[in-house]
Formats: C-alpha cells, structure tokens, sequence
C-alpha cells in the first residue's frame, strides 16, 4: 500500500487576516464582486447605502430609516442616516475596529473604510457630536467632539483609494441602483434613500427608493 502524505497543518502556516487586510484581499465577500470587476466602486457604495437602509440592529418598530448618499467624484462619496448607534449615553462614545466610531453594527462601512484611502466619521446626538479620521480603517487620531447638527445621526465620507481601484468608478445611472439587499421582500414600505449624484451639475441625476428597514 502506498503511504499518503498528510496535508501540513501546522500553526505555522495557518496567517489570520485583519478585517481590513480580508477585505482587500478578498472583496467579494463584502460588496458581491472581485477587485477586477468595474462594478466594484458601484457595489462599495450600494452595500454602505443598503447597511444603513437595513441596520444590523432592529430599529424600533415606529421608526423608518432616512439614508441620504452624495456622490462628489468618481470614488469619492458619503452617506448620512438617522442613527447614532455609537451614542450609548454621556461620555465617550462605543468604539469599535481599531478604536474607531464604526462597530460591527456598521461592518459594511468598516469594509468600505477598508478599501479607502480617507475615512471621516461623524455621528451625533442630542447636542453632542463626535468626529473622528481614518486613513483606510485606522483612526489617526481619537474621536473629537464637534458642533452637532440638530437631530441623530451618522455620517461616513469616503475617498475610495484609486491605486486600489484602478480605473472603476461609481455608475453615473444612480436612478437604476437597487439598494435593498438580498434578503429584503418588502421594498414597499416606509422610510427613504435618496442618492444625490454632484459630479454633474447641469443634468438631473437623482435617485429614490424606500422600503421597511431590516
């Protein structure tokens, strides 16, 4: 009988990825498409706006999620909703990956932060809000109280790193984005997400849909 050799699964080789190491080696897992595809700028920001449209956490069961995304540039865009998740009470805010303001309730825009070469988080509540900077996913400094817009929320500007993208860009058809991920049945109900698309000032480029927050 001829002897097999074991496979060597040794700790040694075994490398455990970062979360944002993961995601740039393997972007598919998060926003659906390969890093070659160009519709992987589209994807980043589709996944970040359907996030926040479908929290992780259930939102009580009066509220309906208002997302508002604008598109500046080709890889550049932010996105605003009407949660402050990380506002938990007085004091330092819930921090997540990295000693960041984004947690694993917010791990699509962790992703998104992943592949980008800025990151600037705000969220705010009550009077009180923080901001804080990332270059890809880590903070280069710790969060800092800023004068607040009335109301709650979070908002995530990002600046998709173009060495990482190459020549992908987000789709300019923002009217024919579908934001309601795979497991949504009802996109018929309350609440809104209105793409604003400014990299086209001249011509109407505007977008809306609405469904029950998941």
């Amino acid at each position: 009988m001829v002897g097999v050799t074991e496979p060597d699964y040794s700790l040694a080789k075994i490398r455990v990825l970062e979360f944002d190491d993961s995601v740039r080696k393997r972007p598919g897992m998060y926003f659906g498409v390969g890093r070659d595809d160009p519709r992987l700028a589209t994807r980043v920001l589709c996944t970040v706006v359907g996030h926040a449209f479908h929290p992780a956490t259930r939102v009580a069961a009066s509220h309906s999620p208002d997302v508002v995304a604008e598109i500046t540039a080709d890889l550049v865009f932010s996105v605003t909703d009407d949660q402050a998740d990380v506002l938990t009470g007085p004091g330092m805010p819930r921090l997540g990956y990295y000693d960041s303001l984004l947690t694993s309730e917010r791990w699509s825009s962790a992703a998104a932060a992943a592949v980008s070469s800025q990151t600037t988080v705000e969220v705010w509540r009550h009077g009180h809000g923080y901001r804080q900077r990332l270059v890809g996913l880590r903070p280069v400094e710790p969060p800092a109280e800023f004068s607040a817009p009335v109301g709650a929320g979070t908002r995530v500007a990002f600046v998709l790193d173009p060495a990482y993208f190459g020549s992908a860009a987000i789709t300019t058809d923002v009217a024919g984005l579908h934001v309601h991920g795979p497991d949504c049945t009802d996109t018929t109900g309350s609440g809104t997400v209105v793409i604003r698309d400014h990299r086209e000032r001249s011509r109407t480029r505007a977008g809306r849909a609405s469904g029950t927050a998941r």
